[in-house]
């Protein structure tokens, strides 16, 4: 297979998606003076550097730039990193991520494993010599101290590099101090395992046990001199890594902190300020109850802030729980059918908005991201936009339509907007409201704009998005390439221009592309996201089928040559659309699929299934081993092309091997192609830029016309 160099999939894979350059990972100084950021130097340029903002005149430094600092030297990067980036889905090099003391005066990071802080006023940065290799370094808040983890170990070290010494070690095999464990990090959104206190005098610190967890074995086929790797994942329905807190003082003193782990093994969320206690979210493994905890760090003890139950299930969110400066317990919460903000007992919202996030609490008001909800005056397909909320009412600071994001300190707010018509996200700084400066952002132009309607499709309204090829004229119906992720925290209908590359790159080589949302993505109810409890496959399956049929009354789209392609949940959701629906779909490229929905894990699983021994009929039934598709000699075999990474962690290579197993035993052609050395991300650029052409290969084999 050829490439070409300026090709969209070889430019595509090398900026990953047009990511790189572009500024993110924002932080504001109190007084609103410095706005701190991470950017590479260029669109192809994966390293990325330690900016700072002036916002008094709109000048840019550099704080800290990884190859000044590195030398000439490759980064190596020790395990628990590699691990951690690779939950986050972080692809960029450099440095990947920091964190700042209070008044937003120092910054640290680690590189290659190695210790780094940088004096943000002045874009200095300098090496801390310190025991490694480092992850995850924290400064305290008053900027004397440095926290960090090395092999399981929760260590501190003197802002001038004096003093380094453990404050944790493990105590037992299996055990670490100030890390996620797995399920944290991949499914609850909580990245992180230690938290200073607002005094910087002592922490709390996550001791995490994963020796309960059951163990596997991933191997590269391809290195059979390697010895595989040896991973704790705990799959539904066995045991979870035991989780427990202390508050370890500088000085070493210990003391638990005490809830009832055996009814809330889960804990989803720390949050310590100087507006309250430590608060805590714990959940039971069903998921359908939790607490909000205030700890006494003193004693350990906990008292119940605040108590949550839903029959379905709870959703975690970003923000939350936390304390407003006056005291009061800042949550989301689904009430009376909506996903609302609560501060205390009183939501401050409504059934007109769909909650996503919150962004901060002030004195005055709480700063949210939030969609259109299903009282909304009218549909704002794939949007999101940010609010300022308090008790008066709700204010839109984010006007044009698009997808906005923000962060917030004092009277300066950094807002990131997405747009349908410019690539990329403009990112300004505004100072009470007004324009003070912009970031620059040196992502590369992707070279072509998406031709998308957003749309809704059928009687439930499913939020769609239709991508037609640029030079389309509308004189011949086209094949239809169903494009989705369809499952739960993966919205794909989105009103931003990069969100639509490659579904339009696809369509330029004579596609229609369709995306759909159905039950179960996030933005809209909380009833539309908890529909599929119990019952993913037939649920997700037929509003991708009704959207379809429903969209072809008003956009040339041939039926008799439908396609459908998606990578994990998407994968799962094209290997399903084949099997059951071979009526309406004629072809699928089933990336990295979950597919024996045991092999998947606990918090994610059994969130949506419940626990597998309890419920055995319903994992048959939503898994694709297990589908009457495959046995059924009457339905016609669509061509499939199972794609998997052999070093994925997250959907380990099973699942595909298996449905491969499943498909051969009931004589059913299909094509395997393993990608050695690739995990879940694929993010080598070889590998991403030939998935791409080997796909469009494999979808124009199969909706030839006859």
């Amino acid at each position: 297979m050829t490439t070409e160099p300026d090709s969209f999939p070889r430019r595509h894979a090398r900026t990953q998606r047009f990511t790189l350059g572009a500024p993110r990972s924002f932080t504001v100084a109190p007084d609103g003076s410095r706005v701190v950021f991470l950017r590479s130097a260029s669109g192809t340029d994966p390293a990325g550097a330690l900016w700072v903002l002036d916002t008094a005149d709109g000048r840019e430094r550099t704080a800290a730039d990884p190859r000044a600092l590195l030398g000439d030297a490759a980064e190596q990067l020790p395990p628990e990193e590699r691990a951690r980036r690779e939950r986050s889905r972080e692809g960029g090099a450099g440095i990947v991520g920091y964190a700042t003391d209070t008044a937003v005066e120092v910054a640290a990071f680690a590189l290659s494993g190695r210790l780094f802080t940088a004096e943000l006023r002045v874009g200095t940065a300098r090496e801390l010599p310190v025991s490694g290799p480092v992850v995850d370094p924290r400064p305290a808040p008053d900027g004397r101290h440095v926290a960090y983890v090395a092999r399981g170990s929760l260590r501190v070290v003197g802002a001038e590099g004096d003093g380094d010494r453990a404050l944790a070690e493990p105590d037992a095999e299996g055990v670490t101090y100030g890390l996620a464990e797995f399920i944290a990090a991949e499914e609850m959104g909580r990245s992180r395992g230690f938290w200073w206190s607002p005094e910087s005098d002592r922490l709390l610190v996550a001791r995490v046990d994963d020796t309960p967890v059951q163990r596997w074995w991933i191997s590269d086929p391809a290195r059979p001199e390697r010895d595989p790797q040896h991973v704790a994942y705990p799959a539904a329905g066995t045991a979870n890594a035991d989780v427990r807190l202390f508050v370890i003082g500088l000085d070493g003193a210990r003391t638990e902190v005490l809830w009832d782990r055996e009814r809330y093994p889960y804990l989803a969320r720390v949050h310590w300020s100087a507006a309250g206690a430590p608060l805590l979210l714990v959940q039971a493994r069903d998921q359908c109850s939790q607490l909000f905890l205030a700890v006494d760090p003193e004693s350990g003890s906990t008292r119940m802030v605040h108590a949550d139950e839903d029959p379905t299930w709870l959703e975690l969110f970003p923000g939350v729980p936390c304390w407003s400066p006056s005291g009061q317990l800042v949550r989301i919460a689904d009430e009376g059918g909506a996903r609302v903000l609560a501060v205390g007992e009183r939501p401050l919202t409504g059934p007109q908005l769909q909650l996503r996030a919150v962004l901060d609490v002030s004195d005055d008001d709480v700063l949210v991201t939030a969609s259109a909800g299903e009282e909304a005056v009218a549909p704002e397909i794939g949007e999101v936009h940010v609010y300022r909320v308090n008790e008066l009412g709700v204010e839109r600071l984010s006007q044009e339509p698009g997808v906005h994001s923000a962060v917030r300190a004092g009277d300066t707010t950094v807002l990131a907007s997405a747009a349908l018509d410019r690539p990329g996200a403009r990112v300004q700084v505004l100072r009470d409201g007004k324009t003070a400066a912009a970031i620059a952002s040196y992502a590369e132009d992707p070279g072509l704009s998406p031709r998308v309607t957003l749309t809704q499709g059928g009687a439930r309204r499913v939020p769609c998005a239709v991508i037609m090829p640029t030079d389309y004229r509308g004189d011949t119906p086209l094949p239809v390439l169903m494009d989705p992720y369809g499952g739960p925290h993966g919205q794909r209908v989105a009103a931003a221009h990069n969100a639509h590359l490659t579904s339009q790159w696809f369509a330029d080589q004579g596609f229609a592309v369709v995306v759909a949302d159905g039950r179960g993505t996030p933005g809209r109810s909380p009833a539309w996201e908890k529909e599929i409890k119990d019952d993913l496959a037939a649920v997700v399956l037929q509003d991708q089928v009704d959207a379809l049929r429903a969209l072809a009354d008003d956009f040339p789209l041939d039926l008799g040559r439908v396609a459908v392609r998606g990578w994990s949940f998407g994968g799962y959701l094209a290997a399903l659309a084949v099997l059951r629906r071979p009526d309406v779909f004629h072809a699928a490229v089933v990336g990295a699929p979950v597919t024996d929905l045991r092999l998947y894990d606990t918090h994610y699983q059994e969130r949506y299934l419940g626990h597998p021994d309890a419920q055995p009929d319903v994992y048959r039934r939503n898994s694709l081993i297990d589908d009457t598709g495959l046995v059924d000699a009457a339905a016609p075999h669509r061509p499939m092309m199972i794609i998997h990474g052999l070093a994925d962690d997250n959907v380990v290579v099973a699942h595909s091997l298996r449905l491969s197993s499943a498909l051969l035993a009931a004589g059913r052609p299909h094509e395997v192609l393993p990608l050695s050395g690739v995990t879940h991300m694929t993010p080598q650029e070889e590998v991403a830029e030939n998935l791409l052409r080997l796909q469009l290969d494999f979808l124009r084999r199969s909706l030839a016309p006859a």
